[in-house]
């Protein structure tokens, strides 16, 4: 009859060698279990710590405000000297999914037609829009009785806690453009928001 896997076969008295074939052994549910929850535990702690390490490293990487530059004024030749001009204009601002139409103003000087300033038509102490004051020649904010110097934008008066915000101003073909720009509002330094 047969011989009993494994033994050796005999055959014209030579002992020949029957190969046993074995399997290997299948892995457990349990260790591929645990193989899989690593994964997954791997993958979710990924996924959360990115946000996570983005939220700290972001601040430090934040690129500045970039510039906005509005046109002012067409041409420099019809503005008059020694009298500040209120300029509005209405600013688009895209956040993710929502546009925003926001509507601010700059104030523009000059003495010579040559030099301009331009400042930030918010009040530095609650944001309030402030108007020239013909017969104090000065700049006025109704809200706290705070007045400013038309030609540096020193605090004349009340209680804003500090100068308006100059704004960069560029001519270009005789027309003035200002870099427009917001700022903290009440506080003593000039930081951009």
């Amino acid at each position: 009859m047969g011989d009993p896997i494994g033994s050796a076969a005999v055959m014209n008295g030579v002992p020949e060698q029957v190969s046993v074939v074995t399997e290997e052994p299948q892995p457990s549910r349990r260790r591929f279990l645990r193989w899989v929850s690593g994964i997954g535990a791997a993958i979710s702690g990924v996924l959360v710590g990115i946000p996570v390490i983005g939220s700290f490293v972001s601040p430090a990487l934040a690129k500045a405000q970039p510039a906005t530059w509005i046109k002012v004024a067409e041409d420099i030749a019809l503005l008059d000297l020694g009298v500040p001009i209120r300029v509005d204009f209405v600013q688009n601002q895209n956040d993710a999914w929502v546009e925003s139409r926001t509507q601010n103003a700059v104030w523009l000087y000059t003495e010579d037609g040559a030099k301009f300033k331009a400042y930030n038509g918010h009040c530095t102490h609650l944001g309030c829009s402030y108007y020239y004051d013909k017969d104090l020649k000065t700049f006025a904010c109704p809200c706290h009785r705070g007045q400013f110097d038309v030609k540096t934008g020193a605090v004349l008066a009340g209680p804003p806690p500090r100068p308006l915000d100059e704004l960069p101003v560029e001519i270009r073909d005789s027309a003035v453009f200002v870099n427009y720009r917001d700022f903290r509002l009440g506080v003593s330094e000039r930081v951009g928001v």
